[in-house]
């Protein structure tokens, strides 16, 4: 077996990030009556504030938590500088909690609530689906205080953070796992471990300076075993790094000194090429974890140990047969962007794993059903530990709740966290706003309504292009929009009778 390096880096830091209001200076330049050029009016706009249009319909959530004694308190993690957000009344209504005090606009890595005590809260900044539009983790906070204030806990050149664990008895006692730069070699790649709330941490497991830490799990009976998946992961300008082969330090590793000492385990894994690893503990049968393992085909899917990571065998490829009466599906879709497994903490034979869809087993990941959700792209679950029915699940459409164990789910329609891309105005009166949200329509809304209430969903309208593309009116016809999206895609859209057509560049 192979033993890592143990590196102490014990700083970081100490005092808290304090609240700050965000302020947006804006200057004119404006043309003044009788003056031969134009001059700069700092105040001009000064009683001008912002005010939200929409779409208040979800944005991609990365991460998700819930309170494990107050049924209706979660917490979901934004794409895009959300930041977390907070519900206290099952999903009716959330509001966001670390406005003013993250000092970045990154994506959401991990977000988990202490089990000793739920007042506490960290919050890993930098996702582990690393997109081609991605920006870099700066760190984690930490609320004492459910979500009130927060304090920056340093770790800021930890790049992407895959995974935050909290020891269950000790809320000071907290394992980081961080991927890294997604966009070069750096060496703050790794696991950290803190035994004071995150004022200090030590660097206890680091390979080298292109692979990191994408998932972790403390075995539920006995804190000092811990499992870590390493991987290399990485974007180019023309393509994406995930995995490496022998002896490069993807894979599974072990500690069972709480950190200290890590060997890596490979028994009945795959021998080549590894990419992604997600992993999963349950309390019901402590001894098991579960790990969903990109790989070559037919060595890709969901791996399962009964012997605490010691030796494993392969449960499910990644693609359904198809014969299966869904067709063929895949549990490692771009594995990248999602791969994740979660067990049920009551019995360890349910399984469920997000990804393109939301897939459940219920005889330990040997055969599996489709459960729906409200929007497609799945990235995280937690189950309440007392009543596995309890549960948020979270996609590119948002965080839904569920009390039923998935049969229902809470709206995403109240959630205000859509990514828009790009904004434009039109020269309408009253102007419209312009844009595409991220894995939803293209949309333009009024700046204001046409019903005399304030701005809704009867103001708000799909047009042309994607995501990813500039969306723009005709300055001359307000109606007709011009829209883009991935690959040089390219639509013209006359709102005033309906017609839409594409115009790509020839000779698509």
């Amino acid at each position: 077996m192979d033993t890592a390096n143990h590196r102490s880096n014990s700083t970081r830091t100490s005092g808290s990030f304090p609240r700050v209001a965000i302020l947006v200076a804006l200057v004119a330049t404006v043309a003044l009556p009788g003056l031969g050029e134009a001059q700069e009016n700092s105040t001009f706009f000064q009683d001008l504030s912002y005010r939200q249009v929409g779409p208040s319909r979800g944005g991609a959530v990365t991460t998700v938590a819930g309170h494990p004694s107050h049924p209706y308190t979660f917490y979901m993690g934004i794409r895009g500088g959300g930041g977390v957000w907070k519900t206290e009344n099952y999903g009716q209504n959330w509001f966001p909690v670390t406005d003013g005090f993250i000092r970045t606009s990154s994506t959401m890595g991990a977000v988990r609530v202490a089990p000793s005590d739920p007042n506490i809260v960290y919050a890993g900044t930098g996702t582990d689906g690393i997109r081609s539009n991605i920006i870099g983790g700066r760190g984690i906070y930490k609320t004492t205080d459910a979500g009130e204030t927060w304090e920056f806990l340093g770790l800021e050149n930890t790049g992407q953070i895959g995974a935050v664990e909290v020891h269950p008895d000790n809320a000071n006692h907290v394992y980081v796992a961080a991927l890294g730069s997604p966009f070069g070699p750096n060496d703050d790649r790794g696991v950290y471990r803190s035994s004071d709330g995150g004022r200090s941490w030590d660097h206890v497991l680091f390979l080298n300076d292109s692979v990191g830490g994408i998932d972790l799990e403390i075995h539920p009976a006995n804190p000092n075993t811990i499992y870590v998946a390493m991987y290399r992961g990485a974007r180019k300008p023309w393509t994406i790094i995930s995995g490496c082969g022998p002896g490069c330090g993807d894979g599974i590793w072990k500690s069972s000194d709480g950190g200290d000492n890590w060997r890596q385990v490979t028994t009945g894994l795959p021998q080549g090429l590894i990419g992604k690893i997600d992993l999963a503990v349950s309390p019901a049968a402590a001894n098991r974890v579960y790990a969903l393992v990109e790989a070559p085909e037919p060595e890709e899917g969901l791996y399962r140990s009964d012997d605490s990571g010691e030796t494993w065998r392969f449960m499910s490829g990644g693609r359904f047969p198809k014969d299966n009466p869904y067709g063929t599906l895949e549990l490692m879709e771009r594995p990248f962007y999602y791969t994740n497994v979660d067990a049920d903490p009551t019995n360890a034979d349910i399984v469920w794993v997000n990804n393109e869809r939301f897939f459940k087993s219920v005889d330990g990941g040997s055969t599996w059903v489709i459960v729906s959700t409200p929007h497609g792209d799945n990235h995280d679950l937690w189950i309440d530990p007392n009543d596995p029915k309890r549960m948020i699940e979270s996609n590119d459409g948002g965080a839904n709740i569920s009390y039923d164990g998935g049969e229902n789910w809470s709206v995403q329609s109240n959630q205000p966290t859509a990514q828009m891309y790009r904004v434009s105005t039109d020269n309408a009166f009253p102007y419209r706003l312009l844009g595409g949200q991220q894995d939803n329509s293209a949309i333009r809304i009024r700046s204001r309504s046409a019903f005399g209430d304030a701005i809704g969903t009867r103001d708000w309208e799909p047009t042309a292009g994607g995501e990813s593309g500039h969306v723009v009116a005709r300055p001359d016809n307000p109606d007709i929009v011009y829209g883009g999206s991935y690959g040089g895609y390219l639509i013209r859209c006359d709102h005033s009778n309906g017609d839409v057509r594409a115009i790509n560049i020839w000779p698509d």
